[in-house]
This record gives C-alpha cells, structure tokens and sequence, in this order.
C-alpha cells in the first residue's frame, strides 16, 4: 500500500523544523502536535485565525490536558504559524501554562543496586547502570555506540545530547568492566546497545519495560523510570558533596536551576545545613513559655 503524500503545509513545517537542526523527537513532536489542532479546526491551518487559536486552547484546558502537553502543543504552534506560515500575529492569545514542579523521586543506593541486580539480562543491566553511574538520558543511554566509550580517558562520550551539545562524562572501572563483558557478549557493531534490528539503536520503550520489569522483580515500591537512575545519580553525587557546578556539566545541564530541581531532594545535604538560627548564641527554649 503506498505511503500518503505529505501534503505541501506539512512538508514546509518539516523543511523549516530541518534547516534549523531540530532533532527527531522535537520533529515528531510539532508534527502531532500542529495535526491535533488541524483535526480540533476542521479545515487547513492556514486558514486558522487568532480566535482559532485561542479556542484550541482553551479545548485543551477543558480536556484536563497536562500542563506540560498543553505548552508542547503552543510551542509547535508558535513555530508553524511564525516560522512556517510567517503569521506571527495570529499567536497572541496563545500563553504558556505554569508547570507543577514536583520533587523528583530519588532511589536509595541500596535501592539501586537491587534495582540494577533485578534487570532482565546483561544488556538492560549495563544500560541501566550507565543511566545510574553517568547520569545520562534515557536517549542518551540508548544512542551511545562502542566508539563512545575511552578506556584510556575513563571517560563516555555523549554524542549530540540534548540541546544539540557533545559532552564527556565519567567512567568507573567498575561499569567498564560490566561493559567490557557486554561486549564479549554480544559485540555489538557500532550502536553500544543495539534494537531488535542491530542497524538501528535500542529505544528508549524498551529501556522504560526493562527498568519497570527490574522494579517489580526487585520489590521497590515507588514509581520509577529510566530518569530517576539520572536524578538519583544527581542526588548521590550532592550528598557525596560534588559541587553542583561540576554536577550540572556532567549532567549536560545549560541553566544551573535545572541541576538545583534535579537535586533539591538530596536529604543528607539539607539535613547538614546549618540554620542561621542556631548562630543566634541564644538559648531560645529556656526563655519560651510553655505552650
């Protein structure tokens, strides 16, 4: 059965969307996104007007969409109809929703090392231990390639990560050597941890089965994925008293508040602070009144 023509606006969006690098997962992204408003008016996009726009939105409040999901939708909106359609004037009503921001769920080290023991095969246990002993991305774990690793630096090379930056993190004899038996494993190509199909990489749905599948075999409790290795990585090394600074390189973080949200539940580093409180030198129990 032939493919169905992509249709002229489509393939603009695209041109645009390529010629400013934008990754896969960002294309796939405004795609959906620009079809789901295209299905939501009726009619081409752009024929759309400002009133369009503002009822898409408030369509998606209406559906209890996410806030998160609700400001991926603006953000391909934004660029179809600035970029794309160069109708910048059509977005005003479009406006961003604030975002919850939630403490980030942290493993124990204890909880880790059950969690790594309880991964289905060499090949998840490796992956997932480079999630937790380099702090990586989930896609960032399922692109890396032999290459990447420098036995001789210590160091994995971290290809083309998020907001299109390279970047060297640590490596430990101890996960060089689980990579090391991998290897001699598998020996894999040129993608570290290869798909069902070697040519192509593993995905990151596979790496979330695997880190639930080890969750539940390891009997822990809390909701977990492949991002809480990273942000108990984070968490670990703050309590360790990594400076942040050095933290937020190796996490290949461009704003240093992403690191402090990331890290905010390092419960050994609050505990340790002292409140300015106790410099006061002034016995405060022994003066209050009985409550």
């Amino acid at each position: 059965m032939p493919d169905k023509p992509i249709s002229r606006l489509r393939q603009r969006l695209i041109d645009d969307m390529t010629a400013r690098r934008f990754s896969e997962d960002t294309q796939r992204d405004y795609v959906r996104n620009v079809r789901k408003f295209t299905a939501f008016l009726g009619r081409s996009p752009d024929t759309a007007t400002s009133d369009d726009l503002r009822r898409f939105q408030l369509h998606m409040a209406q559906q209890q969409v996410s806030p998160w999901s609700i400001n991926a939708a603006i953000a391909a909106l934004r660029f179809f109809f600035t970029v794309t359609l160069e109708r910048p004037d059509l977005i005003r009503p479009l406006r961003m929703v604030n975002e919850p921001r939630k403490a980030p769920v942290v493993l124990s080290q204890e909880e880790v090392a059950r969690l790594l023991e309880a991964a289905p095969g060499l090949k998840y246990k490796a992956a997932l231990s480079v999630a937790y002993g380099a702090g990586l991305r989930v896609s960032e774990v399922a692109r890396l390639k032999v290459s990447d690793i420098d036995s001789e630096r210590m160091t994995l090379r971290v290809e083309q990560g998020k907001g299109q930056r390279d970047r060297y993190v640590m490596l430990s004899p101890q996960l060089l050597e689980l990579l090391r038996d991998w290897w001699r494993a598998a020996r894999p190509q040129v993608w570290l941890f290869p798909g069902q199909n070697p040519v192509n990489p593993m995905t990151p749905r596979q790496l979330n089965r695997a880190v639930t599948a080890a969750k539940d075999l390891a009997g822990i409790a809390k909701r977990v994925s492949p991002h809480t290795l990273r942000h108990s990585f984070a968490t670990h090394l703050l309590e360790q008293g990594v400076d942040i600074r050095v933290i937020q390189v190796l996490l290949g973080h461009a704003k240093l508040e992403t690191t402090a949200l990331d890290t905010r539940v390092a419960v050994n580093t609050v505990r340790d602070i002292k409140s300015p409180l106790e410099r006061l030198g002034v016995n405060l129990a022994s003066r209050s009144p009985p409550a």
